[in-house]
Order: structure tokens, then C-alpha cells, then sequence
């Protein structure tokens, strides 16, 4: 009897080393997907529960108390405010909708610039317009309208004679393109 043991043992530890060097095979050799292992201590035995007060998972096994909160979707929503009137219930009813309610994104035009340093090198023959602008790569779109302002660089003089269209600018802008000899449209002074 002593002799089917220790043959039962020799046979489980060359299935362990058979494992190990199965797992362990040098980069040349085909890993198989019946030899993968997860790492040991990777996954944790999962807790078995309501078996016997010495687990000390009995009665209510880890939720807590008993009741609303055990209960799956239980429990008070995030508005509760203990029997309280909630803060939602208790503003006055508006009718429509409010325009500060919703994000900016809705109400807000949002403009397309351009500074002034940036046309420094701009063909004097061409029109200055939202679609010229993303032709010659300036603006990648024109958003809700262009506008351009008067930041200008040191040693950066703008063209003579430029003439636009569909454009905005700023005060500072349309000063210094005024003393350059732009042509404003009428309805940007």
C-alpha cells in the first residue's frame, strides 16, 4: 500500500515539472494554450458565502442590514433629502426652456481668427474672404464668421490695397489696416 503513495506522488510532481517546463519552454518551442496559467496569487478564491458562522459571511453575507438597502436597485436615490422636499420639486414650475440653461456651444457665435501679422505676406490682388482664408491655409474653418484682429508682430508690415469681404475686425484691426490702405467693407466701420 505504502508503494501506490509514493508512486502516486512521483507521477503528480512529473506532471507539475511537465507543467512548469511546458510553461517555462525556451523561445524556439510552440506555447499551447492548454499550458497557460494565470500568475499565482493573481486571482484570489472567491468568497463563499452563507457557509457556517466561522467564514463570518452568514445572515445578511456582506450587504450590510436588511431591508430597502439589501435589495437590488435599493436604497434612497441621489435627490433624497430625507423626506425633505426635493430641490427639483421645490423651484417654481417655468414654462419653455431657458437659453442659460443650455451650454454655450448653442447660443454663442464663435469666430474664426486671424491676426493681422498673419496676412503680412498675403497677394495683394487676392480678396481677403472666409473661403480664400482656408484655400491658402490659414483657417483650417471658418466657424460661425472671421474675424481679425490686430495682433500684429515687430517687423511684419501688412500689404497695401487689401480688400475684403465676409469679414469682421476689431477696432485695432480696422485702424491699422486704414493706415495701411485697405479697402473696409461698409458694413465692418
Amino acid at each position: 500500500m505504502a508503494e501506490k503513495k509514493t508512486t502516486k506522488k512521483a507521477a503528480g510532481s512529473a506532471k507539475s515539472s511537465a507543467k512548469a517546463a511546458a510553461v517555462s519552454a525556451p523561445s524556439g518551442s510552440v506555447m499551447k494554450l492548454g499550458t497557460l496559467r494565470p500568475a499565482k496569487g493573481s486571482w484570489p478564491k472567491r468568497q463563499r458565502i452563507g457557509r457556517g458562522h466561522g467564514s463570518g459571511m452568514v445572515k445578511t453575507g456582506g450587504e450590510g442590514g436588511k431591508g430597502q438597502t439589501v435589495r437590488s436597485g435599493g436604497g434612497k436615490g441621489p435627490a433624497f433629502e430625507g423626506g425633505q422636499t426635493p430641490w427639483a420639486r421645490r423651484l417654481p414650475h417655468r414654462r419653455g426652456y431657458s437659453q442659460k440653461a443650455r451650454d454655450i456651444g448653442h447660443f454663442r457665435t464663435s469666430y474664426a481668427v486671424v491676426n493681422l501679422h498673419q496676412l503680412s505676406a498675403w497677394d495683394a490682388a487676392l480678396e481677403v474672404s472666409p473661403e480664400t482664408l482656408v484655400e491658402k491655409g490659414i483657417l483650417k474653418s471658418t466657424r460661425d464668421g472671421v474675424k481679425i484682429l490686430g495682433g500684429a508682430k515687430s517687423g511684419s508690415a501688412l500689404p497695401t490695397g487689401l480688400k475684403f469681404r465676409d469679414v469682421l475686425f476689431s477696432a485695432s484691426a480696422a485702424q491699422a489696416l486704414k493706415a495701411a490702405g485697405a479697402e473696409l467693407p461698409e458694413e465692418s466701420k
